[in-house]
């Protein structure tokens, strides 16, 4: 695919809104691609790094290895998520703890358009699509009404964790970040990355790595082979985690930061108590900004 330097702005602009999704807890990057049209193209791309493309950068055949994976759309996704994340990610920190319901309730909308707009994309509705559906979403709710658990600090457990977290960050509706709090280990890797623990940093990133490329294939080849059974399974994945998404919370359970902060940890729905018509009007807007980049790319 030919593309021009602003085509490739907007990738990185892409990439932007992935990261700033991916420190939302409950929020998934793969939501995101989703909605700016981006979800096939991400995950073939990550499939195409695999022994035959990785002998072309081993041999010296780096411009063959470059076109092979198309590694200038992966580069200004990567980037747009690196920008994001290191230049937002204080922002939105804030917001959802100085304007929860606000932030809460625009990613409702978003997640509810998204929701919609992906289910549009089944060719043909039937028994089994309804049934993976449904699967879907009572995978997802259960996911985010999971109780977090006490696991072990070992390197091996750490490894899978990240195996586990970077496959549900590229699925739509799964947080990776809520994926590790469940596995009791989110706590654990920030303060990794905030105190530079290179062992733990190097067998995190070990495990996504081999999680990622190991698991866009299965994706890949699902969406190619079973797209519309797929496709129901995801969607239904977004409508499930609609329950994490919810803006009215009560906290349930607490921890203490690493710099003695008391954090939230487990939150149940509440029905709207304050910020209502804010809040409405915030879901309005995020549905609306999908709809409207739905219509631009059907028009494009």
């Amino acid at each position: 695919m030919n593309r021009t330097v602003k085509d490739y702005a907007i990738l990185t602009m892409k990439g932007m809104a992935m990261g700033a999704a991916d420190v939302v807890p409950g929020v998934s990057g793969g939501t995101i691609a989703f909605i700016v049209g981006i979800y096939g193209e991400l995950i073939d791309s990550i499939k195409s790094i695999n022994t035959a493309s990785l002998k072309l950068l081993f041999t010296g055949k780096f411009a063959a290895f470059w076109k092979a994976v198309n590694a200038n759309f992966l580069l200004s996704i990567v980037a747009g998520i690196g920008v994001s994340i290191f230049s937002l990610a204080k922002l939105i920190t804030y917001l959802l703890e100085a304007y929860p319901v606000m932030v809460w309730s625009f990613f409702f909308g978003l997640v509810l358009a998204s929701t919609w707009f992906v289910s549009k994309d089944i060719k043909k509705w039937h028994l089994k699509t309804i049934l993976c559906f449904i699967a879907g979403a009572v995978i997802a709710l259960f996911i985010t009404i999971a109780t977090p658990t006490e696991t072990p600090d070992a390197l091996w457990f750490i490894f899978l964790c990240g195996a586990i977290a970077i496959c549900a960050m590229i699925l739509p509706g799964i947080s990776g970040s809520f994926i590790l709090v469940l596995l009791g280990k989110y706590f654990h890797v920030m303060e990794a990355v905030k105190t530079f623990n290179i062992p733990v940093m190097l067998v995190f990133i070990c495990g996504a790595a081999i999680g990622i490329t190991g698991f866009s294939r299965i994706l890949s080849f699902a969406l190619h082979k079973f797209h519309d059974v797929t496709i129901a399974v995801l969607a239904g994945f977004m409508l499930g985690s609609l329950n994490k998404v919810w803006p009215w919370k009560e906290t349930a359970e607490t921890f203490i930061d690493s710099h003695g902060i008391v954090k939230p940890l487990v939150e149940n729905n509440i029905l709207p108590d304050e910020y209502v018509w804010q809040g409405f009007a915030l879901m309005i807007a995020g549905y609306l900004l999908v709809y409207v980049l739905e219509k631009a790319a059907g028009k494009k």
